[in-house]
C-alpha cells in the first residue's frame, strides 16, 4: 500500500519518543565425525527427560473432587531470533542475536463429561501478551481445521495470556503503537504464535481424559517486590492492612490429574504468580522465556514425564518487579544510592535509577537473577505439589464448567459508582510518566514518574505536538493524567491502541478465572478478585437456598495480560499519584471501576448449572479491527546468504578444545547463516551430542530447550551476504558454579539442570556440538545444511 511521507514522519517521530522507556545500560580428526561413523540417535523434542533414578513416586494428592475431561498441551512458538527488536522495553536498538531458550505455548483444556459445549482453553504463551490479532489467528485456525475444533472452541471459550516475557521477538501486535520500535509487522513472528498456540490447542484436545481439578496455596520466597511503593500506599490504609504487604507472594496451583487403573496420574499444573518478565534486562539480545520460562521448563523436567504440561501465568503484575535488590543510582552523583522513593529519580535524572536483581552487579545482561527469580517459583511450585498433608489441596467440585467473552468499547462507557455517582471512560490515552519507564527499564530525556511539570523535558517541548493533540474534554476525561500520547484518538494508517476491549470470565466448580486484558496492579487485582468472590459468593449461597445443594466458597484468580494488551489497570488512588502504572492506564481514572462493573455484569453467564453455556463461536460486543494485513513493515527481509571464499555453510572455522573440566564453557565457531529462513519449530538450532559407549551412537543430550546451551548468530558482512554462529556450551549452569561465579573447578553436580530427580547426573564423557542452519540463495530457494565441531571430552 502506499505510504505519505506524513506517515513515514510520524512513524520515525514516535520511534524516538518511545526508545525513552528503554533500558540504556549496555551494558583433522576433529572434523566433527566419530572415526567409526556411527549413527546418531535424537530425542524428539522438547528433550524427554529420563526416569529419575532411585526416586520415591510422588505420595497422591487426596481424593475427592467431581470429574471433569481435562487436557493439556505444548508446542514451540519461537519466532524469528534475530534481527528483530524485542517486545517489552520498547528499545529500537534490542534486536536479537540468537536464543537461550525455545519459546512455547501451553494449553490447558477443562471441560464437562456431559455437555461437549460446556469447556474452556486457558493458554499460557511465553510472549509480552495475549494480542487481538493472535486471538483472532487462533481462533481463525480452529475454524479451519472443521469438526469438533470449529464447534466446540471460539471466542466465548478461549483466553490468550502472556507470561510478560521481555525477552522474545517483538512485531506481532495488531496495534501501530507497539509496532514501532519493532520496524513494524513481523508476519513470520505472528504465524509461528498463531501456528504453535493452534498446535498446543489440538494437543490438549487430542489428550482429553476423565480426571480431577485440585487448588492449593503456596508461597513464593524472594520472588518480587513492589516498584512503585509511593503509588501503593495512596490507597487507602485500612484497605492495605487487609492483605500481608504490597505485593502477593502466593502462587495458587491448579493441579490436574487424570484416572488411571489403581488411581490418579497427573498430566499438567498451571499456577498465577505476579512477578513482571524483566529479569533480563534490556541488554539482553538471546531469546528466553524470561523468569516464568526457567520455572516452567524446569518443573516439567523435574516429573520425568515428557507430556507433562507446566503453566506459569502471569497475575496482578502491574506494579510488581523481579529485581528484588532494590532501585539504586548506578551512576552520577548519587551512584550506589536508593532512587528517589517518589520519582524513582537520581539527581532529577532517570537514567541513572535501575532495579538490582539477586545477582545483580553480573556482566550477564540479567542471565543468572533470571534463573535464579525462576527457580523462586519452581521450588514453590514444586514443595506444594509433593505436599500431601490433609487440607493442603481443595478439590474443585460441581457440574458447572462456563465461560463468557464480550468486546466493550471503553472509549465511551458510562455507569454509575457504588455511591450512586455517573462516572465513564475515555479514548485511550497515555500520561507523561509512561515515558520515564519503570526501575526495571528507566526512559531517557530525563521525563519523570509523578511529574509536577509536563514541559520539564525538552525533547517533549521539541515532539510532543507530533501525535494527535487531545482537546479538552479528553484533557478533563484523563483528570490527573498529563497526556503525551493520545493513542485512542490516532487513527492514521490504522489504530494505535485499542479502545475496543475483552471483558472475559472462567468458572469450573468453585474456581473463577478472571482474564485480565491489562496489567493490574497489586491493589487492583486484590479489588477486582474480591468484587467477584463477593458476587459469586452471594450468588451461590441464594442458590444453596433455592436448590437445597452444597456449594463451595469461590475461589478467584486472575490472569494475563491476556486477549488485548491494554498496559495497566490502576486503583483510582494509585491514578491520581501518575506514577508509569497510573500514566499507563489507558481509559482513565475509572478504568479499574469500569472492569468491575461489567465483570458483575456478565457474571450471572456463569453462574447457573441449568442455564446452558454460552455457544462456543458467539461474538458479542462491537468487533475490534484486525490489522494483520494492513500493518506497514520496515523489517528488511533476508536477501541471500553466502559462505566466504573457500568455506562451506557448517563448517568449522574456531573448534573445540580436547579436554574440559565440568563448569567451564564449551565454544565453537561455525559458518553461519540467518536464523530467519527456518525458525526450527519444533526443532533445534543447536544440540550436544554424547558418545555413548555401550551403545555406540551419539546421543543428543543439550539442544535449545536448555538454558545452559547458547546459540549466538552475527552478520559479519551485509554486502556479502556472510555470517557466523557460535554455540556455547555453559556448563557452569549444571554445576552450581554460576551461582559464585564460579566456572570452572570444584563444583557440585546438578545444582540446576533438573532432569526429573537425575541430580547425580555425572557429566563427565565424549562430547560434540551440532549447528543445524538453513541457507538462503539469491533466488529464493532455502537449503538445510549441519555443522559438527571435534570431539571433546569432560574430565
Amino acid at each position: 500500500m502506499a505510504r505519505s511521507s506524513l506517515i513515514v514522519v510520524l512513524a520515525a517521530s514516535l520511534l524516538i519518543l518511545l526508545s525513552t522507556i528503554n533500558i540504556l545500560h549496555r551494558t583433522p580428526s576433529r572434523n566433527g565425525q566419530h572415526p567409526l561413523n556411527l549413527p546418531v540417535i535424537q530425542h524428539p523434542l522438547p528433550n524427554s527427560p529420563k526416569p529419575p533414578k532411585n526416586a520415591t513416586p510422588p505420595t497422591p494428592p487426596p481424593v475427592g473432587g467431581s470429574t471433569y475431561l481435562l487436557g493439556v498441551g505444548k508446542s514451540d512458538i519461537t519466532g524469528p531470533v534475530a534481527e528483530i527488536n524485542f517486545m517489552g522495553y520498547a528499545d529500537p536498538s534490542q534486536l536479537g542475536t540468537g536464543l537461550r531458550q525455545r519459546l512455547y505455548s501451553r494449553a490447558f483444556i477443562v471441560a464437562s463429561p456431559d455437555d461437549p459445549e460446556a469447556r474452556f482453553v486457558y493458554l499460557v504463551l511465553d510472549t509480552q501478551s495475549g494480542d487481538t490479532a493472535v486471538r483472532h489467528g487462533i481462533l481463525a485456525g480452529l475454524q479451519d481445521l472443521g469438526g469438533d475444533y470449529a464447534r466446540l472452541y471460539g471466542a466465548q471459550n478461549v483466553a490468550v495470556t502472556g507470561t510478560h516475557s521481555h525477552s522474545g521477538p517483538g512485531g506481532w501486535l495488531n496495534y501501530l503503537l507497539p509496532q514501532i520500535t519493532s520496524r513494524g509487522f513481523s508476519r513470520q513472528g505472528y504465524e509461528a504464535i498463531v501456528r504453535g498456540a493452534v498446535e498446543s490447542i489440538v494437543a490438549a484436545h487430542e489428550g482429553l481424559a476423565e480426571g480431577r481439578l485440585r487448588v492449593g496455596v503456596g508461597e513464593v520466597e524472594g520472588g518480587s517486590v513492589n516498584r512503585s511503593p509511593w503509588a501503593y500506599l495512596a490507597n487507602p490504609g485500612e484497605e492495605r492492612e487487609g492483605y500481608g504487604g504490597d505485593v502477593d507472594r502466593g502462587m495458587t496451583v491448579l493441579r490436574f490429574t487424570h484416572f488411571v487403573e489403581g488411581g490418579e496420574r497427573d498430566v499438567g499444573m498451571l499456577n498465577w504468580f505476579a512477578v513482571h518478565g524483566t529479569s533480563m534486562l534490556g541488554n539482553n539480545t538471546l531469546v528466553t522465556g524470561d523468569n516464568k520460562g526457567v520455572a516452567a521448563s524446569m518443573f516439567e523436567k523435574s516429573t520425568g514425564d515428557s507430556a507433562f504440561v507446566a503453566g506459569f501465568s502471569q497475575a496482578s503484575v502491574g506494579d510488581t518487579s523481579p529485581n528484588v535488590m532494590g532501585a539504586y543510582c548506578e551512576y552520577g552523583d548519587e551512584a550506589g544510592e536508593l532512587c528517589d522513593f517518589k520519582t524513582s529519580l537520581c539527581g532529577n535524572k532517570t537514567q541513572p535509577c535501575h532495579g538490582r536483581g539477586p545477582y545483580w552487579g553480573r556482566d550477564d545482561a540479567g542471565t543468572a537473577s533470571t534463573f535464579e527469580i525462576g527457580r523462586c517459583q519452581f521450588q514453590a511450585a514444586r514443595e506444594l505439589f509433593d505436599n500431601s498433608t490433609a487440607g493442603t489441596w481443595t478439590p474443585i467440585n460441581g457440574d458447572v464448567v462456563r465461560s463468557l467473552h464480550h468486546f466493550v468499547d471503553l472509549s465511551t462507557y458510562s455507569f454509575t459508582l457504588p455511591n450512586g455517582t455517573l462516572v465513564h471512560t475515555c479514548p485511550a490515552a497515555l500520561g507523561y510518566s509512561f515515558a520515564a519507564g519503570t526501575t526495571d527499564g528507566p526512559g531517557a530525556f530525563d521525563f519523570k514518574q509523578a511529574p509536577d511539570d509536563p514541559h520539564a523535558s525538552p525533547f517533549w517541548r521539541a515532539i510532543g505536538n507530533r501525535v494527535a493533540t487531545p482537546n479538552d474534554t479528553q484533557k478533563a476525561c484523563h483528570g490527573e493524567k498529563i497526556i503525551l500520547l493520545d493513542v485512542g484518538e490516532s487513527s492514521s494508517p490504522y489504530a494505535w491502541s485499542p479502545n475496543i476491549v475483552d471483558v472475559q470470565l472462567l468458572r469450573v466448580g468453585q474456581l473463577f478465572v478472571i482474564v485480565s486484558p491489562g496489567e493490574a496492579t497489586t491493589m487492583a487485582g486484590r479489588r477486582w478478585k474480591k468484587a467477584v468472590h463477593d458476587a459469586a459468593g452471594a450468588a451461590l449461597l441464594l442458590q444453596k437456598a433455592e436448590d437445597d445443594e452444597v456449594h463451595e466458597q469461590p475461589i478467584v484468580v486472575l490472569g494475563g495480560p491476556a486477549n488485548t494488551y491494554t498496559h495497566y489497570i490502576a486503583t483510582r488512588e494509585e491514578y491520581s499519584i501518575q506514577r508509569y502504572e497510573g500514566a499507563s492506564t489507558l481509559y482513565g481514572p475509572w478504568t479499574l471501576d469500569a472492569y468491575i462493573q461489567l465483570t458483575r455484569d456478565f457474571l450471572p453467564d456463569l453462574l447457573s448449572a441449568s442455564t446452558p453455556p454460552l455457544p462456543p463461536t458467539l461474538l458479542r460486543g462491537p468487533q475490534p479491527p484486525i490489522n494483520v494485513n494492513a500493518s506497514l513493515s520496515f523489517i528488511t527481509p533476508v536477501i541471500a546468504d553466502r559462505a566466504p571464499f573457500f568455506k562451506a555453510f557448517g563448517g568449522v572455522t574456531s573448534d573445540v578444545l580436547a579436554q574440559y573440566k565440568p563448569g567451564e564453557t564449551i565454544t565453537a565457531t561455525f559458518v553461519g547463516a540467518s536464523p530467519r529462513n527456518n525458525l526450527r519449530l519444533g526443532g533445534t538450532f543447536a544440540a550436544v551430542e554424547r558418545f555413548e559407549d555401550g551403545e555406540g551412537v551419539w546421543r543428543r543430550v543439550r539442544d535449545d530447550g536448555d538454558w545452559s546451551l547458547v546459540f549466538e548468530w552475527k552478520r559479519t558482512s551485509t554486502v556479502t551476504g556472510t555470517s557466523e554462529v557460535r554455540v556455547s556450551w555453559e556448563t557452569g549452569w549444571e554445576t552450581g558454579g554460576w551461582r559464585r561465579g564460579d566456572w570452572g573447578e570444584g563444583a557440585k553436580h546438578g545444582d540446576l539442570m533438573v532432569r526429573g530427580g537425575e541430580e547425580e547426573e555425572d557429566l563427565r564423557g565424549l562430547y560434540r556440538l551440532r549447528y543445524f542452519g538453513d541457507a538462503k540463495a539469491l533466488g529464493g530457494s532455502i537449503t538445510p545444511f549441519e555443522g559438527v565441531s571435534g570431539e571433546f571430552r569432560i574430565l
